[in-house]
């Protein structure tokens, strides 16, 4: 099985005015995410990844097109990458969010929470892992990878592979253009870094 170099987008003007982008079409990268994009890409140049994956989203895409540059490589988008499915949710600023009922939920919680016509935090985490495991499956034990995504989506992928409890993934923090590693093997998980800004060991 690979190692995954889990990637959330670079910043955004929804990231930057505390607003739910969710699935919305036409968020991208804002002048300061551009710069984390590049930064990236200068970042990981020289490592040996064979494919790149994003969520279909744009700020995904953008953040992975100058890392998919730098190493020669197209972007593969794939859906199980996605952002959750905020539903009702989508498009709110947090200031509005934090009074409502449900916000208790979101944060205490998350394992009982259904956003209004939108996902629960329990199925996006089953998509997520099934789509990088579906990933693992098609690559060699020593390949890297980069799988572009979003900061719950990278989130509760973490907190699986840590085995911890749904309701404790809100602990943890993924910053954008942030890069989380994973080592998943047949028997075996491994998280080797957490929200970090530099490429592992693992992946040079």
């Amino acid at each position: 099985m690979p190692t995954i170099l889990l990637i959330r987008h670079g910043e955004n003007e929804y990231v930057k005015k505390g607003r739910l982008a969710g699935r919305l079409p036409g968020v991208h990268l804002n002048e300061t995410g551009q710069q984390q994009a590049q930064a990236l890409a200068e970042n990981l140049k020289n490592a040996p990844i064979k494919v790149i994956y994003a969520s279909p989203l744009e700020r995904t895409m953008e953040t992975a097109a100058p890392i998919a540059t730098a190493l020669g490589l197209d972007v593969i988008p794939n859906p199980g990458l996605l952002e959750i499915d905020f539903g009702d949710w989508q498009d709110k600023s947090l200031k509005q969010l934090y009074l409502r009922k449900l916000w208790k939920t979101v944060q205490q919680t998350p394992s009982r929470m259904c956003f209004p016509n939108g996902e629960s935090f329990l199925a996006a985490q089953a998509r997520i892992v099934t789509a990088l495991e579906e990933l693992c499956q098609r690559h060699r034990s020593k390949d890297l990878i980069v799988c572009v995504s979003h900061s719950d989506s990278i989130k509760l992928a973490a907190a699986h592979y840590l085995g911890m409890h749904l309701d404790h993934f809100q602990r943890l923090m993924i910053a954008p253009a942030s890069v989380t590693t994973l080592f998943l093997s047949e028997g075996q998980a491994r998280v080797i870094n957490i929200n970090t800004k530099q490429v592992s060991k693992y992946a040079s």
